[in-house]
């Protein structure tokens, strides 16, 4: 992984706040008299070595640090944003939380509802993670969380299922996309898995279209100002719009669910009742939790989101996130410890191989063996710029907003112009 890789349109300056109250009382030093230091973790993991990791990982540093205790809570990932948000209005926010940056982040720095870690990252931190990679947990260049995984996005799909169709190679353009679809669907395949009953999944096909239609410094604009002033804008929604009218997804996307369960978007790609899915680079570890025998998908392959002619993007810009996790504004000092703690060689190996996914610190990305993680990996160093995915990237209330917008116009209850405007409206209330 290149150093020099940034995160553009990450959070370089605090956007509108949500409708959070910021936490009032101590510094961020607390811990008892006695000199015991207990702490609370909320993290999304969803897996069996996952979870293994985690409670590993955590042993290791109590062991490291006599006194000090982490009591670990494992939420759903489609549960965690709204937990979260309910526990940080009501005071009650775990000490150590899982942060996506952007404009997100932006707006519980603007609630004053988080710790400032910029002098509390190790120089040994810094030196293995590179200053690009905390572009995202930015915000007025003071930097509030860590990140551990960078989560790049594309279609991951199964080899086997392409080559029964006759496809030999990956697509490159939009035509050589449709033209794919039709071979998967001549064959009895379903094409493409969506689970749209999350919205973000659905959201994401928008944003790789916006991405390709609008060039760096237009996305970079909308990142400030979260509206969307730009004609590349209301192109991207019908190009979505045409291409939703080929029905490359599958029946009932609109209720599918995205990674609970073989009936998900997930878990049709993990079972071959699915040809592709649009996700980021936590896709391997999720798919191996859905395959019958729990094991890597064999067949699973990547490629990038495919260019589109006349469009002012870059093609070989990718779109994706970065994962991290952020200390409250309460959270004794031992939060940062812990973060500079899990970003080691040793730990980012263990969540990069738990997770199935890359890590965010470029000396352990030896351990990324599988196929399609080595994909990403190439075409990551190569990009020419990556965006964060926009509803990350716009805060919750215009991401909410925008993916809702999307939805909406697939399930044939809007149109691109709607999607635009649902944005500038958003944008307008915060």
């Amino acid at each position: 992984m290149k150093a020099k890789k940034i995160l553009a349109g990450s959070a370089v300056l605090v956007a509108g706040a949500l409708a959070l109250s910021a936490c009032s009382g101590s510094s961020g030093d607390s811990g008892d008299s006695g000199g015991n230091v207990e702490m609370t973790f909320w993290n999304n993991a969803s897996t069996g070595p996952g979870k293994t990791y985690w409670n590993d990982t955590i042993k290791d540093f109590e062991d490291a640090n006599p006194g000090v205790t982490i009591k670990v809570q494992f939420i759903q990932n489609e549960d965690m944003d709204g937990k979260l948000q309910t526990a940080l209005n009501s005071g009650a926010a775990p000490d150590i939380f899982m942060a996506r940056g952007g404009g997100k982040l932006g707006d519980v720095v603007k609630a004053g509802q988080v710790q400032d870690l910029t002098d509390k990252i190790t120089d040994e931190t810094k030196a293995a993670l590179g200053d690009a990679v905390f572009k995202a947990f930015t915000v007025d260049d003071k930097i509030y969380g860590m990140p551990v995984s960078v989560l790049p996005g594309g279609l991951f799909y199964s080899a086997d299922m392409f080559k029964a169709a006759g496809i030999t190679d990956t697509p490159t353009t939009m035509d050589e996309l449709n033209a794919d679809i039709a071979k998967l669907k001549a064959n009895g395949s379903t094409a493409v898995a969506v689970g749209a009953k999350d919205a973000w999944p659905a959201a994401h096909w928008y944003y790789f279209f916006a991405l390709r239609e609008c060039s760096e410094d237009v996305m970079n604009q909308a990142a400030s100002s979260r509206t969307f002033s730009d004609s590349c804008w209301l192109k991207a929604g019908q190009d979505l719009a045409d291409f939703a009218a080929t029905k490359p997804f599958n029946e009932g996307f609109l209720t599918t669910s995205a990674q609970q369960g073989a009936g998900s978007s997930a878990g049709m790609l993990a079972n071959h009742k699915a040809a592709m899915e649009l996700m980021g680079a936590w896709e391997p570890g999720v798919v191996q939790s859905l395959t019958p025998d729990e094991k890597a998908l064999a067949d699973l392959s990547w490629f990038p989101f495919p260019s589109i002619d006349g469009g002012q993007g870059d093609p070989s810009a990718m779109m994706g996130g970065v994962d991290g996790f952020s200390c409250s504004i309460n959270a004794p000092k031992q939060c940062a410890d812990f973060l500079n703690f899990i970003v080691q060689k040793k730990y980012q190996e263990g969540y990069a191989t738990a997770y199935g996914t890359l890590p965010a610190s470029k000396d352990a990305t030896d351990v990324v063996t599988d196929p399609s993680l080595k994909s990403v990996l190439k075409a990551y160093d190569d990009a020419s710029y990556v965006m964060l995915w926009l509803d990350t990237m716009y805060g919750s209330n215009v991401g909410n907003a925008l993916n809702v917008a999307v939805v909406n116009m697939l399930a044939g209850k809007g149109d691109a112009q709607a999607i635009v405007d649902a944005v500038n409206s958003a944008a307008a209330k915060s």
